[in-house]
């Protein structure tokens, strides 16, 4: 039963100035592009004091919605950008201790659609573009191994031009990257497997061959799994995110349980 005498939650006056700014946003009213009255002047239209919207202002241009032009004062409306959205997912994630085997499941299903996508709505630019992530395979260094993997997907879902699946599987790609850096260190071999599954894959994407794009980026993703199983990492560990960010890791002896995030 509610309690009908519970206590009312105040918030500071920076947040409910930036509360009401992120509602003119998100409803269109105020529009990407468009540049807000200097912080007085905002000040003086809300009834609150220049610092509290400057306030409100930072935290906004935080979270993606605001970004100042070089050379002036005034804030303008942005679109957050992917690796904005993506991070706060990906921290709510970690924080909820997402499992090496719930990322992969995760990707077992999102990724092999994105790949027919891209088999069947291919273009040239955008083909370039993966054909050159593809070129970059299986460097020496296990955080570049790491990253050009996840950079693999993000090329695809650009090929597969949808904008939802593209942010939608960025905070799983940094985190896959992440669990990546101690999978490569370990299992030698991997770079090698990657490179070829990511040739599959793309040679199924400019023959516009849907089914077999599907069919090679799903046993993609499953070999991800089988390398964690061979490196006798316990798919139950959570993923730290960022580890694969890191560069000049030391390699881990065979043979030992590595932890998802090792440290240097």
């Amino acid at each position: 039963m509610a309690q009908p005498y519970a206590r009312l939650k105040l918030e500071p006056a920076y947040r409910k100035v930036a509360a009401a700014l992120t509602e003119s946003i998100t409803s269109g009213t105020l529009r990407v592009g468009e540049r807000l009255p200097s912080e007085t002047e905002l000040g003086l239209r809300m009834g609150v004091h220049r610092s509290t919207v400057r306030e409100a202002l930072r935290e906004l241009e935080s979270a993606g919605l605001l970004r100042r032009e070089r050379g002036s004062k005034l804030m303008m409306v942005s679109r957050p950008d992917r690796d904005t959205v993506a991070s706060g997912v990906t921290r709510a994630l970690t924080l909820h201790e997402a499992t090496v085997a719930e990322v992969w499941e995760a990707l077992t299903v999102i990724e092999p659609m994105v790949a027919e996508f891209a088999a069947r709505r291919r273009d040239p630019n955008s083909l370039a573009a993966l054909t050159a992530v593809v070129a970059a395979a299986a460097p020496q260094d296990d955080a570049l191994a790491a990253a050009q993997a996840a950079d693999f997907f993000r090329a695809l879902a650009a090929v597969a031009g949808n904008r939802v699946l593209s942010m939608s599987h960025e905070p799983l790609l940094q985190l896959m990257a992440s669990s990546l850096n101690t999978l490569v260190a370990v299992v030698p071999q991997a770079r090698s497997r990657i490179a070829a599954a990511q040739r599959r894959i793309l040679e199924a994407v400019e023959r516009g061959d849907a089914a077999a794009a599907r069919e090679w980026c799903g046993k993609h993703v499953r070999d991800y799994r089988r390398g964690f199983e061979v490196a006798g990492i316990d798919l139950a560990l959570p993923i730290k995110a960022g580890s694969a960010r890191r560069a000049g890791r030391r390699r881990a002896p065979p043979g030992k349980r590595a932890a998802v995030d090792r440290q240097p």
